[in-house]
């Protein structure tokens, strides 16, 4: 029978439980098991798609075209997990769900309720997940213990265990123990409170797992597990990581968290083998030379809005030995203050997705920039569209070429609407999304990094590069080098002649893993290497933007 483990978070919000949760999933598959995830969200939005990424951080799209939860990007980086539109589910998904089923007679005669309807509605979304060949689902719920939102959550997986025994449902609490450096010491409490509302909910934790900056003390486990009510074996200190959070699985590991959670599950599996994550652990620790990537956003401030394409960026590191260090750049700031005195010094610009018109004009200040000093340049989804514009501008000679986004009257719209977006009104759910075929060009960058002739990627847009202007373009210089089969939609074009320029309509940052970087990353983070080895003894000069000081390492932060 498929087991169940239930993640859950108390005392302050962003602990970690997706990479926590994450880093058990990847245990469990070192172990043999197959692991499915999941992440229940408490918000009233049916999706993250029509959310901000201030709000909300990144939106990380599946295959089949989802929009999901950004921790669902630390499921597929850590697990094999296979994910779908099954393992990310919303408030609004479920009332809605309920709503409709109301709405067409399913409970006629019946008052509908928080309880059974929408927990039963919760209890149903988990065990779709459930097959013959899946040996443990882990459901991660989203939001702290206390929290009006999340208590439907708590109370379906309270009952969860009543439905299917004891024995094949564990509860794991992630939790905070935090340290007064006025007091100079730790603090259980807070822990004891939030297990202590889970308890009144109904719900006893199995395991719990301790976040905190301070080592704990054989004192202090022993007051958390008698005041929890768990073993003390299973107190699982999780100490901050100082280097990265890949460290993470083998940090639990060391702590024994898969043998409790085997020995609990009876599941008898041999020992994890983490080699692969300690050889990549030891190439991130010594790497063989340092280069700095810019990467030019609206959003730069917020980190989590571009999660997975810093992570992504550390992928390729690791790939290519090197260290990457990433400094974001508000794009707006480009505007005012130019790329000279931003840009200068760096082996590499990155220009990521977004939507609106704030900050265009300095994205397209960026890219020309990189385009003439021959900087390696990457383009993603409108950092595409943005090369587009620039190129258009600057030496197709287009006057006033834009996005019909920005300026629905511009004189020449190099990038437009697509055809089957034009008739589309609602917001959520309706752009292009999910997996797409791409065909690549002989003799391409991007064919040389895949080494395929036809890859799959996803989308996450509504407008495109205007294939009317193709011919131009290429008379110029720059070729589309990667097309849907048909061969009337450009998802890459390139400058040949520049030592890297590739731009692409898709999100390559989303199938890039710690143990496999992304083919086009890779490339991008060579080319950079190749240009701080280039330049002698310039090399060791360092970006001159002294006010926006460089990402750690960590992609945690």
């Amino acid at each position: 029978m498929t087991k169940h483990i239930f993640v859950t978070g108390g005392v302050v919000s962003s602990l970690g439980k997706g990479l926590t949760s994450a880093s058990i999933g990847l245990l469990l598959e070192q172990r043999g098991l197959s692991v499915k995830m999941q992440k229940l969200d408490p918000y009233i939005n049916v999706d993250p798609g029509t959310m901000s990424p201030y709000q909300h951080g990144e939106v990380y799209v599946l295959d089949d075209g989802s929009e999901t939860d950004l921790d669902l990007g630390h499921y597929e980086r850590f697990t094999n997990s296979p994910l779908t539109r099954d393992s990310n589910y919303t408030t609004g998904q479920i009332y809605l769900s309920v709503i409709e089923k109301e709405r067409h007679g399913e409970f006629l005669g019946k008052t509908v309720q928080v309880i059974p309807h929408i927990t039963n509605e919760i209890k149903n979304v988990v065990k779709r997940l459930v097959d013959d060949d899946t040996d443990v689902v882990i459901t991660e719920i989203g939001g702290t213990v206390g929290d009006i939102e999340s208590q439907p959550f708590l109370e379906a997986i309270r009952q969860f265990s009543q439905d299917v025994g004891k024995d094949n449902c564990l509860y794991i609490h992630l939790t905070l123990v935090p340290y007064l450096k006025a007091a100079g010491e730790l603090k259980t409490k807070p822990t004891q409170h939030s297990v202590g509302q889970l308890r009144e909910i109904g719900i006893q934790p199995d395991i719990l797992i301790c976040r905190t900056e301070q080592e704990i003390s054989r004192e202090d486990c022993e007051k958390i597990a008698l005041f929890c009510n768990v073993p003390i074996e299973a107190v699982i200190e999780e100490k901050d990581m100082d280097f990265s959070i890949y460290e993470v699985p083998l940090a639990l590991k060391e702590r024994k968290l898969d043998e409790l959670i085997t020995d609990r599950l009876n599941l008898s599996t041999p020992e994890a083998d983490l080699e692969d994550w300690k050889t990549l652990l030891h190439d991130l620790r010594n790497p063989q030379q340092e280069i700095s990537i810019a990467v030019v956003g609206k959003y730069a401030e917020h980190k989590d809005a571009y999660k997975s394409i810093y992570e992504a960026l550390d992928h390729a590191g690791i790939h290519n030995r090197a260290q990457v260090r990433i400094v974001p750049i508000q794009s707006e700031l480009v505007e005012r203050e130019g790329p000279e005195r931003l840009l200068s010094g760096f082996d590499g610009i990155l220009i990521p997705g977004g939507f609106g018109e704030r900050g265009i004009e300095g994205k397209v200040q960026s890219i020309r920039f990189a385009r003439e000093r021959e900087i390696p340049f990457f383009g993603i989804c409108l950092g595409m569209q943005t090369a587009c514009i620039e190129f258009g501008r600057n030496v197709v000679k287009l006057d006033g070429a834009h996005s019909t986004e920005f300026d629905k009257n511009t004189p020449h719209p190099v990038i437009c609407l697509l055809d089957e977006q034009k008739n589309i009104t609602d917001m959520g759910g309706t752009m292009r999304l999910g997996a797409q075929p791409c065909v690549l060009e002989e003799g391409s960058q991007a064919k040389a990094c895949y080494q395929l002739n036809e890859i799959s990627e996803r989308h996450r847009h509504r407008y495109e590069f205007n294939h009317v202007y193709r011919s131009q373009f290429a008379a110029h210089g720059m070729t589309v080098s990667g097309t849907s089969p048909d061969g009337l939609l450009p998802e890459i074009v390139e400058i040949p002649e520049h030592p890297w320029f590739v731009a692409v309509q898709f999100h390559p940052e989303f199938k890039s893993k710690p143990t496999k970087s992304h083919p086009l990353f890779a490339g991008f983070i060579q080319a950079a290497v190749n240009r701080r080895a280039s330049r002698g003894d310039s090399s060791t000069d360092q970006p001159v933007n002294e006010e926006v000081e460089a990402l750690d390492l960590d992609p945690a932060e």
